[in-house]
């Protein structure tokens, strides 16, 4: 079969096809595809963003704990126990917490105000949404992350609105605001559930309809206008599930350090396609690099609508012989 031929008769197919709305009795965040293509980035956190963990910068040694120490016996923990190293380490933090202080919400945002974000960052989200804005391209920021979400949430760029959605552990507090159990832990697989949500506009971690057929016209955001920005091997199944449905996963590292023995290794092993310091700074590297794949989704979308046109047409004449 023709590559023609088969894209009109799935164009036929998607026509018909007719999806019921689920029901939605819970108010759940859903997105339907937009007028302009969606161009959805999405960031890991930890050395991605900011240039060390989140939990290093401040919560650990509020517990009286040097940095190594904590996350070996963490990882030990996990490794002893068959555990989840994300459950091991939310376990550890609310257990080293208990004759510190409370493990609140408002705690954990309040080391989240005080984490340090690499050069440029503060000013990134919206500069990269006007060139998108400027190019008929809408752009959204996500984070998925292994850290916590209530430390992201405490910083000055979450508080700022700069994101669309934080997909990140959790915690479940008690009556007295105290954390007391992880209510949602994130590792490295799960990350990839979070690209079907953004893919589909189901954005809401609890809500079944992500797991409906979709048609392929129907994707709010396809695979190929999603970019993600990662720097360790948590982020492989994410870059790898982008790269191989067309879309674009970038490596960064520390500009200060220089080491791009991680980013070499992933671009060998085909995870990424590009790499760049984690400098969101103007002018930079990495704008320069986002700025490039907003223009060729701008001009793709271009190209795919004059396709679909031609589809119709096609269509139409067939139906009036």
């Amino acid at each position: 079969m023709s590559r023609q031929k088969k894209e009109f008769e799935e164009y036929e197919i998607n026509e018909s096809y007719k999806t019921e709305e689920r029901d939605n009795p819970y108010g759940f965040k859903r997105k339907s595809k937009e007028e302009r293509p969606v161009l959805a980035i999405c960031y890991d956190f930890d050395k991605t963003l900011s240039p060390d963990d989140m939990q290093a910068q401040g919560y650990i040694q509020s517990v009286n704990y040097h940095v190594d120490r904590f996350w070996a016996e963490s990882n030990e923990m996990a490794r002893a126990n068959g555990m989840d190293s994300n459950l091991a380490y939310m376990y550890k933090m609310v257990r080293e917490a208990k004759g510190h202080f409370d493990l609140s919400r408002k705690a954990l945002e309040e080391y989240g105000s005080k984490v340090e974000l690499f050069p440029g960052v503060d000013e990134w989200f919206e500069r990269v949404r006007q060139y998108g804005d400027k190019n008929g391209v809408i752009i959204e920021h996500y984070i998925i992350s292994s850290g916590l979400k209530e430390m992201i949430e405490g910083t000055k760029i979450a508080k700022r609105g700069s994101f669309e959605e934080i997909y990140a552990s959790a915690f479940y507090y008690d009556e007295n605001g105290v954390a007391i159990w992880p209510a949602q832990a994130v590792n490295y697989t799960s990350k990839t559930q979070f690209l079907f949500r953004i893919e589909k506009g189901i954005l809401d971690v609890n809500d079944t309809a992500v797991n409906d057929y979709f048609p392929a016209y129907k994707m709010r955001v396809p695979f190929r206008n999603i970019v993600y920005i990662g720097d360790s091997d948590t982020d492989i199944p994410s870059m790898k599930l982008v790269n191989t449905y067309g879309g674009h996963a970038i490596g960064v590292y520390n500009p200060v350090t220089g080491n791009k023995e991680k980013v070499y290794r992933m671009m060998r092993d085909n995870r990424i396609r590009y790499f760049a310091p984690a400098d969101y700074r103007k002018g930079q590297q990495l704008e320069q690099l986002i700025q490039t794949i907003i223009d060729k989704t701008a001009a793709y979308e271009k190209l795919e609508a004059l396709h679909i046109d031609g589809l119709k047409e096609m269509k139409d004449k067939n139906k009036s012989k």
